[in-house]
């Protein structure tokens, strides 16, 4: 399937910043399981590419003078296949790196005693019991924008039993870690078709011994498939998440995302560059 994505991120001051720097994680790359036929990164200032630590291509947004508005578009195509045997990239590191906690997948109290209970059924059969998980997670932890943010943990989002894609990746990440599996935090798209716009999604992927990666998507109880448009890797959000930085100034600051994801043979209706942005509250946190 081909996709079409246009993503676009708009801060506005009500006095002047000073100075910018963001990290700019909006560039997918081709894998065994998406080719990227185009893809362009447009910016206010000077944008520099380089690769991070875990691969991902990214850009680095300095504005070293006073400003009011930042806006950053990423858009292109992207065809992904669909395939029983999902296996991704293992990108520059041994699996081992993401057996390492972080502050956002922390195992304590329920959560951990959530990832007990499926020692079991992970250790007889590594890829039956890892989907066993996700469903569990899923099943624990409702999908519900609002109650959540980009810095929740994964034990805080567990004890509310709510929160979107970016924490349910978190929670699985965590139960995975626990059980001594490598798992990552994906950033990417997710298509939908009809126009429908949504927020930038996000899954894990986990290692299996053997065979690679494989993903799961916990809010939607699937393995990534045909829809699913793969950005950037990291041990959790904020390693991975597609726009991150700071500034000196800018007080009163606001921030509008859009993000369109179409199938390519609906990209007649996509905007054009420079069209006015509209406020997207829906999906996870992930800008």
């Amino acid at each position: 399937m081909r996709i079409s994505i246009v993503h676009e991120t708009v801060y506005r001051y009500r006095s002047p910043a000073t100075y910018s720097i963001q990290y700019l994680r909006l560039s997918p790359r081709s894998s065994r399981r998406q080719k990227i036929m185009s893809w362009k990164l447009d910016a206010t200032g000077s944008v520099r590419p380089w690769v991070d630590a875990f691969g991902n291509d990214a850009h680095v947004l300095v504005i070293d003078r006073p400003h009011e508005e930042i806006r950053v578009r990423a858009r292109g195509q992207v065809e992904v296949l669909e395939a029983e045997e999902a296996i991704e990239d293992p990108g520059p590191h041994p699996p081992s790196v993401f057996l390492r906690p972080t502050r956002l997948t922390q195992s304590t109290g329920s959560l951990g005693e959530l990832a007990d209970q499926f020692e079991g059924a992970v250790r007889r059969d590594r890829r039956t019991g890892l989907e066993a998980l996700m469903r569990g997670v899923r099943e624990r932890v409702e999908y519900r924008p609002g109650i959540t943010h980009a810095a929740t943990a994964a034990a805080e989002a567990f004890t509310a039993g709510a929160g979107v894609c970016q924490d349910h990746a978190h929670i699985f990440i965590t139960c995975c870690r626990r059980l001594g599996l490598p798992a990552r935090y994906v950033s990417g798209y997710l298509g939908v078709g009809d126009n429908e716009r949504m927020a930038s999604h996000a899954w894990a992927e986990a290692w299996v011994d053997g065979v690679g990666w494989h993903g799961y998507d916990v809010s939607n109880r699937v393995q990534p498939g045909a829809r699913h448009v793969r950005l950037a890797v990291g041990l959790d959000y904020l390693d991975a998440c597609p726009v991150r930085g700071f500034r000196r100034g800018g007080a009163g600051e606001s921030l509008e995302v859009e993000v369109r994801v179409n199938d390519a043979a609906q990209a007649a209706t996509m905007p054009a560059p420079g069209s006015p942005i509209v406020k997207n509250g829906r999906g996870a946190q992930q800008q």
